[in-house]
């Protein structure tokens, strides 16, 4: 079959939490990609919420040994999509692989998973800020959210009043990375809306997708986007639908947990996939 794509996702495995790869595997695989994976690290929970005193093995050093097995065996992939990565040092390893073991036309897609709510993830520095930037560069869809976007572009972080000019800037100063297109998540348009602006910076050309917006608060939701989007772009569709079909299941995705408060680390995807195969595989 030759719409039968391997994808290669590099992100850490946390046990428990619903986010990285115990997300991004089942729901690639759900849309009929063969997934394989690179772990950047084990944690034995995500960092959020109430998770406390959570494990954490690096994984830095075995991925050059990795990489190098892979290309003996003469072992390829038709994408890259990466989320969170434990360190600077890691995305050097990233652009090796870049190099190395993917097919001639693979998208580099690259989910700059390092901060939310206006604060940078646990661990993580302005250096690693810098090296994200660096390897934003090098990608052909990133997927920031508001945080992201404004710390890769130096600019003052907006909970709310997402106007027009301010998301022009963000897009903008992005754009400068060296990127091929940006979607940018999380916007608010006004108290009751939330979305996403999908931009070309070849075309510069900008289009939005909004939807009622659901007043809670959940772990994961960007990993199962950016993981569902990642689905739907490899399996034919434009970054533009892939973005909606993205964003209507994390709404959905959202709205089967919102009634379960002891379910607070995370959401239930798993019940929400039907709805995602049925709009990625028609």
């Amino acid at each position: 079959m030759t719409d039968y794509k391997r994808i290669l996702t590099i992100q850490d495995i946390s046990c428990v939490g619903q986010c990285s790869l115990t997300v991004a595997l089942p729901i690639l695989s759900a849309c009929g990609l063969e997934t394989a994976i690179l772990p950047s690290a084990v944690l034995s929970t995500h960092t959020g919420g109430s998770f406390q005193g959570y494990t954490f093995h690096d994984l830095t050093q075995d991925m050059p040994a990795i990489r190098q097995h892979w290309e003996k065996m003469g072992l390829t992939f038709d994408c890259l999509y990466t989320g969170y990565l434990g360190s600077s040092r890691q995305m050097a390893y990233v652009r090796e692989i870049m190099g190395s073991v993917l097919t001639p036309k693979a998208p580099k897609i690259v989910d700059p998973a390092m901060a939310d709510f206006g604060k940078l993830y646990a661990g993580f520095d302005d250096e690693f800020v810098r090296a994200m930037a660096g390897l934003c560069g090098e990608a052909d869809i990133i997927l920031p959210n508001m945080t992201e976007a404004a710390l890769l572009t130096g600019m003052p972080y907006r909970e709310a009043d997402h106007s027009e000019e301010y998301v022009d800037a963000l897009l903008g100063g992005l754009a400068e990375l060296g990127c091929g297109q940006i979607l940018l998540k999380g916007l608010h348009r006004g108290e009751d809306e939330i979305g996403v602006a999908i931009y070309d910076c070849t075309m510069r050309q900008k289009e939005y997708y909004f939807t009622p917006k659901i007043p809670v608060i959940c772990h994961g939701t960007g990993d199962c986007f950016a993981s569902a989007f990642v689905g739907a772009f490899m399996r034919g569709k434009n970054s533009t639908e892939s973005a909606k079909i993205a964003t209507d299941f994390v709404v959905e995705c959202i709205r089967l947990t919102m009634d379960d408060p002891a379910h607070w680390y995370g959401v239930k995807f798993e019940l929400a996939l039907p709805m995602l195969m049925e709009r990625v595989l028609r």
